[in-house]
């Protein structure tokens, strides 16, 4: 068995050594043969005619070498077939035709090899159903590498786009877009225009990726274009409103977003993203704890303001709350919820009461014992815009004492 393997082998050599000694014809009739039978190469015209013949020829080489050889030995003449992967992955020809023209180089192998052996007269019918055997073993294995080296550079060029696209984001972010170079860059890459009305939204996270085409799609059957990235604790989009009207946008996003966002004010152009980007994350913070919407900074410009000035809106709260800020939580909700209904009503207490749905007197208890803890009138007189203020910055307070 061992020797009728060694002489099919031999065969397979002498047979592949006289191919070899016509390489360049061989060629010249593989590529004539994929230009007419494999028109994917005509179609998307990305290889050129010497990138074809090299690759065409050098393939060729290696696979008349190759059949030849016993298996496991054959691991360093794969390179034509893994530059040809690459190199295809990089003009984006669809590996569909790559791999065609392999099984086409395949087949006039074939049809060289038995050429060669009806010349000699010397080879015997086992002897061709063994080589036949070896060449497309030697065709599967060497396209085989063709694709594991087309898929790995593919994933190359994906890793290089996306860092690409974060480092484009980063500058946008960064106020880079100043730059009118760098601005039409990153508007090409996203595919957003440099100029025109925008708002930025950043939705809390971490920034979830799969929101990112659901939003496109809402927001793109508005007519806005947007683009999305997923940031380590926050997804952030940029979004190109068709007029300066931002509602029907907000909606869209609304309907989408499962996560706490906020939408900053309108900018123009690209140059501008990175002060919406702050906007659009301060707005963001105006969301209570534990609640999930989604609002602009516009209306919410009070609790922003307290919110850019941390050590000012508490001292703010301290004067104002005083011991309210150390009642447990049973007694300090209720009052708390009392304040703000009593400043949103101005200062009535049977309006109060209808909200509170409770007795007017005892919205009154309720005022006159707040009293008693900030040492403030709350009646009697106009409501100091302070305590508006206060009121605007009651979401964001620290949580009070356990029980």
């Amino acid at each position: 068995m061992g020797e009728a393997r060694a002489d099919a082998r031999d065969t397979a050599w002498s047979l592949a050594a006289r191919v070899l000694d016509e390489l360049d014809e061989l060629t010249g009739a593989l590529v004539a043969v994929i230009v007419e039978q494999n028109p994917g190469y005509q179609v998307v015209d990305v290889v050129p005619d010497d990138d074809l013949w090299r690759s065409c020829h050098d393939n060729l080489r290696r696979v008349l070498q190759l059949i030849g050889r016993p298996a496991g030995t054959d691991e360093d003449l794969y390179d034509a077939a893994k530059a040809t992967g690459r190199r295809r992955a990089e003009q984006q020809l669809p590996l569909d035709d790559v791999l065609r023209s392999f099984r086409i180089g395949g087949r006039l192998v074939w049809q060289a090899l038995t050429a060669q052996a009806r010349a000699t007269g010397s080879v015997n019918n086992e002897a061709m159903l063994d080589l036949a055997t070896r060449v497309w073993e030697v065709v599967d294995a060497t396209s085989a590498q063709v694709a594991l080296a087309y898929h790995a550079a593919e994933r190359s060029f994906v890793r290089a786009d996306e860092q690409r696209r974060a480092s484009l984001w980063e500058g946008l972010l960064q106020g880079r877009a100043a730059d009118a170079g760098f601005a039409y860059e990153a508007g090409r890459a996203l595919r957003l225009p440099i100029s025109g009305p925008y708002v930025v939204v950043a939705a809390a996270g971490p920034g979830d990726a799969a929101f990112a085409e659901p939003l496109g799609t809402a927001l793109e059957d508005l007519g806005s274009a947007s683009a999305w990235q997923s940031r380590a604790d926050v997804l952030v989009g940029l979004v190109s409103l068709p007029g300066r009207e931002v509602s029907g946008a907000v909606a869209a996003i609304a309907s989408v977003l499962t996560l706490p966002a906020g939408v900053s004010l309108v900018v123009d152009g690209l140059a501008a993203v990175h002060t919406a980007y702050r906007q659009a994350v301060l707005a963001m913070r105006t969301v209570p704890p534990g609640r999930v919407e989604v609002v602009c900074l516009a209306e919410r410009l009070p609790e922003a303001l307290l919110l850019s000035s941390p050590e000012l809106t508490e001292s703010l709260q301290q004067d104002w709350l005083g011991g309210l800020l150390d009642l447990r939580t049973a007694e300090r909700g209720p009052l708390l919820e009392t304040l703000a209904t009593w400043v949103r009503t101005g200062g009535s207490a049977t309006r109060s009461a209808q909200a509170l749905h409770c007795h007017r007197n005892t919205v009154l208890n309720r005022i006159h014992r707040l009293e008693e803890l900030t040492g403030r009138s709350l009646t009697g007189g106009e409501l100091a815009l302070e305590l508006a203020l206060v009121v605007r910055a009651l979401p964001f307070l620290p949580p009070p004492r356990v029980p």
